[in-house]
């Protein structure tokens, strides 16, 4: 007996009983889809951290209050006058600026409308150059609005969305846990991570900040932009000089503060979310473990239904390895059909977003799905297609 022949019987046993075959399809075809799917979800996230840290610029530091605060008792607080003794020409030559930012978060009221804004940040105009916000309608504020504490407000396009719907939000006042803001500007869109909105924002004058909305606490953060990209290393020694004489950092002490640039970030969120998608590719493949265990049961169900034909054959002569190849070829032909159904499953899905994230096919998780899903049915087929070919032909046709 041929392959052909082998494969033509395969095809016919399996068209026998359609509904069967097509339970014992359906768990590798959700296997399958999930590990392509979840795997592009993971890699969609990934994708969209490192777009949106990118989008800061290389040449970006941030310097933020060290976590468990340093040097115990000793630890200082980043403060203003931090921020503005890094901008310093002799002290650091590779430092083009640095705005001191305070983060908080507020509910926007504008007539009837309420929403809650996720992050308010309070800087200074150098800011905007810094993590490359560009202004799509009215203004910036100024140095002047930062000296004067003017209640102030810019906008991202999200927020403004959010309060005044359609209407033109520049030259409008709105409130601010209750205090009076005005807008002044809306930003250009940025996108999201799907793990943070950039376009979910208000900033304002750090000094309006701190006089009505968070207080005169530590900065949450100093923006600081090197000269170019190619200086970064030398801005962070020389941050690192100019915070140490600053806060009494002595030589070998823990800084109570923690500087990172755009790289050292993205590699850090890059981990965080590769270690993610190892996690959601391990669970897709517990549900094709699943998908395989189905196949054992239905091929062994299947053998046990057919061991009377199983007899009829051996003993007009079929060799051992023609029930063998049958019942293989049956199990890897199931999984085969699941493997490419998961497959398209999977790709459509990933055309559409979800939780903000755009999912990002990798075409060796395909390629891998499917070849799992062929050795699965090899596998998980072999038992019930070696106990079928180990019949003795004359215990077979007396099977009731």
């Amino acid at each position: 007996m041929n392959v052909f022949e082998v494969l033509r019987f395969a095809v016919r046993g399996l068209t026998a009983n359609k509904l069967r075959s097509t339970l014992t399809t359906l768990g590798i075809t959700i296997g399958v889809a999930s590990v392509v799917l979840l795997v592009a979800v993971g890699n969609g996230a990934s994708a969209a951290i490192a777009a949106s840290i990118q989008g800061l610029g290389t040449d970006v530091v941030n310097v933020s209050p060290a976590r468990g605060g340093g040097q115990g008792s000793e630890a200082r607080p980043l403060t203003v006058q931090d921020a503005h003794a890094l901008v310093d020409p002799v002290g650091a030559p590779d430092v083009k600026a640095a705005s001191p930012v305070v983060n908080t978060n507020a509910t926007a009221t504008y007539g009837q409308t309420s929403y809650d804004i996720s992050s308010v940040a309070g800087t200074e105009p150098a800011y905007f150059a810094t993590t490359n916000r560009q202004i799509a309608d009215g203004a910036l504020f100024t140095a002047e609005d930062v000296t004067q504490a003017r209640k102030v407000v810019v906008l991202g396009p999200t927020t403004a969305q959010s309060i005044f719907g359609t209407a033109e939000p520049v030259g409008k006042n709105v409130l601010l846990n209750s205090i009076q803001f005005t807008v002044v500007g809306v930003l250009q869109a940025k996108g999201s991570t799907g793990l943070t909105n950039a376009d979910d924002v208000a900033i304002a004058p750090i000094s309006a900040v701190q006089n009505s909305l968070a207080g005169y606490g530590s900065l949450s953060q100093i923006a600081v932009q090197a000269t170019s990209a190619d200086s970064v290393s030398l801005a962070q020694a020389e941050i690192t000089a100019i915070l140490n004489a600053r806060h009494g950092i002595r030589l070998g002490g823990t800084p109570d503060y923690q500087i990172q640039n755009s790289e050292q970030l993205l590699a850090t969120r890059t981990s965080a979310t590769q270690t993610f998608t190892v996690l959601l590719g391990a669970v897709a493949a517990i549900s094709l473990l699943v998908g395989g265990i189905g196949v054992t049961n239905i091929m062994l169900v299947t053998v046990t239904e057919r061991i009377r034909e199983i007899g009829i054959r051996k003993a007009i002569g079929a060799p051992r390895a023609a029930i063998l190849g049958q019942f293989l070829a049956e199990a890897t032909m199931l999984s085969l059909f699941g493997g490419f159904l998961g497959v398209v499953i999977g790709v459509v899905g990933s055309q559409f977003s979800f939780a903000g994230i755009t999912p990002v096919v990798v075409p060796s998780s395909i390629v891998l799905a499917f070849a799992v899903s062929a050795l699965i049915g090899l596998f998980f087929g072999s038992f019930p297609a070696n106990r079928a070919s180990r019949l003795r032909p004359i215990d077979a046709l007396r099977h009731e």
